[in-house]
């Protein structure tokens, strides 16, 4: 058998093992599952009317921007990428609850792929994530959210959340990796989970002060936020689509290649 072949089986067998675990332990699956519902539900009832009506100046509640349409028309998209990066605590998590708890310690006296335990961890991380990201759409759509995408742009969306929900795994790996214990590496992802709060996922950039306008405006969760928006309601893509993809290409890369780096350190380190 092949050196690659090796590493997809035990990379399937790690992956069996993350979701054994999810289900015996569903605590922080369920929050992947649960919290972005949640958001969405707080946003489009508790604020929708006042956020809806500010995002064009208007008084009635529930207007969107620029076009009359309900403000879950516009919040939706960006609810639908706070669910893509919930997942990244559980890898964080788990990585460090594996790599403090000893077991990492036995995996590297049997034969077993070095790169099995971090694909485990990141693929189970990425399937639980889009089962969130369709929770989400699914409660969207029964709520009042009516998208305009051919299954085409369906798919190109399901598709950029999956490239999102892959590198943010991956970077939420290495936290795990250089987090000492369980607590910290609970903490290292939430800025990544508060990014789509500053970019356009709420309101849109205009309305905020210069300076967090500028950096929602070039924040890597913007582009992709307004790309989703495009795709889901017919109203183009334009630049975003690209400037998304090549975020996210780069996000990806730059987590596995730090994320693959910290555990080979950590093998060296003992």
């Amino acid at each position: 058998m092949s050196a690659a072949a090796l590493a997809l089986r035990d990379s399937r067998t790690m992956l069996r093992r993350v979701l054994l675990h999810a289900r015996r332990y569903p605590s922080l699956s369920l929050s992947v599952l649960i919290m972005p519902v949640t958001m969405l539900l707080l946003f489009t009832f508790a604020f929708g009317g006042a956020l809806g009506a500010g995002l064009t100046g208007g008084s009635g509640p529930g207007s969107a921007a620029g076009s009359g349409a309900d403000y879950i028309d516009y919040i939706a998209p960006g609810i639908m990428l706070m669910a893509a990066t919930a997942g990244s605590l559980s890898v964080a998590v788990g990585v460090c609850v594996d790599m403090t708890g000893g077991i990492v310690n036995r995996f590297r006296t049997m034969s077993i792929s070095r790169t099995a335990f971090l694909t485990g961890h990141v693929v189970g991380a990425v399937l639980q994530t889009m089962a969130g990201v369709v929770l989400v759409t699914v409660v969207a759509v029964l709520i009042g959210f009516r998208p305009d995408a051919s299954p085409l742009e369906w798919l190109a969306a399901l598709g950029l959340l999956t490239l999102v929900a892959l590198a943010l795994a991956w970077l939420s790996a290495g936290f795990g990796l250089v987090a000492r214990t369980v607590e910290s590496a609970s903490n290292m992802p939430m800025p990544l989970q508060f990014l789509p709060f500053l970019g356009s996922a709420v309101v849109t950039p205009e309305t905020m002060p210069a300076g967090l306008r500028w950096f929602a405006e070039h924040q890597p969760f913007t582009p992709v936020i307004e790309t989703l928006r495009g795709l889901l309601t017919g109203d183009g893509i334009g630049t975003d689509g690209p400037v998304a993809l090549a975020w996210c290409t780069g996000l990806v890369l730059v987590g596995h290649l730090w994320a693959r780096r910290a555990f080979h350190r950590s093998a060296a380190g003992r």
